[in-house]
């Protein structure tokens, strides 16, 4: 097992998506933006024992990115899965951003997720496996927030574009539709909905799922 790699590994879904892949014995890469982040998340996963890569990158820096995905597979090889779950999410009417603040929303929601899958998925697919699952949400655009729709909106144009280009070569390509605000102890437990991403990297591929929705209280449509 090379392991798998969780980007956007901060408090709530990322940490709980990690350890439930660590507890699995898989060795896991955090990449996060700050050191203080990654250092939480890794004395989190410190009780499972398995081996915890520690690495910092900005998603929407593509150099970073890249370079922190390098460092993964150099110290724990190809990985079996890659997790994206990096997100900005804020409050927003249409018309309220200024087009810079759309850009920076775009590059963190869909164009990390781009390079993250583009950086790992050729490779993957000569091997013949490997599993990419993206965080999605906002399962019916919301004029409150405009930047997350449209961002998650193209999390699933994005993840059928991928899963059309390297499914066929064994890469299971899929989201995780999280239908509400996560917190613990809640219908949203990040702890129950990362069960839906283990579940998605376990599939058999005659079963392959591209999305499941998580609607609350472990239920998932899909």
């Amino acid at each position: 097992m090379s392991g798998a790699v969780v980007i956007g590994a901060g408090p709530g879904i990322g940490k709980s998506v990690a350890h439930r892949f660590a507890r699995e014995g898989l060795p896991i890469a955090v990449v996060a933006r700050t050191m203080a982040t990654v250092e939480a998340v890794a004395e989190h996963l410190a009780p499972t024992g398995v081996r915890i890569v520690s690495l910092i990158a900005d998603s929407k820096d593509e150099t970073a990115l890249r370079a922190a995905l390098d460092a993964a597979r150099d110290k724990l090889g190809l990985p079996d899965a890659v997790i994206y779950n990096a997100a900005l999410i804020q409050r927003d009417s249409s018309g309220e951003l200024p087009l810079r603040a759309h850009l920076d929303a775009w590059a963190v929601n869909v164009v990390g997720a781009l390079t993250a899958a583009a950086h790992v998925a050729p490779a993957m697919a000569r091997r013949g496996s490997g599993s990419i699952i993206v965080t999605g949400g906002m399962p019916e655009p919301d004029p409150r927030y405009v930047s997350l729709s449209l961002g998650k909106a193209g999390v699933r144009a994005l993840v059928t574009l991928l899963a059309q280009e390297y499914g066929q070569s064994g890469v299971h390509v899929a989201t995780v539709t999280v239908a509400g605000a996560v917190a613990p102890g809640t219908a949203f437990d990040p702890d129950d909905i990362a069960e839906s991403y283990w579940r998605l990297h376990t599939q058999p591929r005659h079963l392959w799922q591209q999305e499941v929705v998580y609607s609350g209280h472990g239920k998932l449509d899909g």
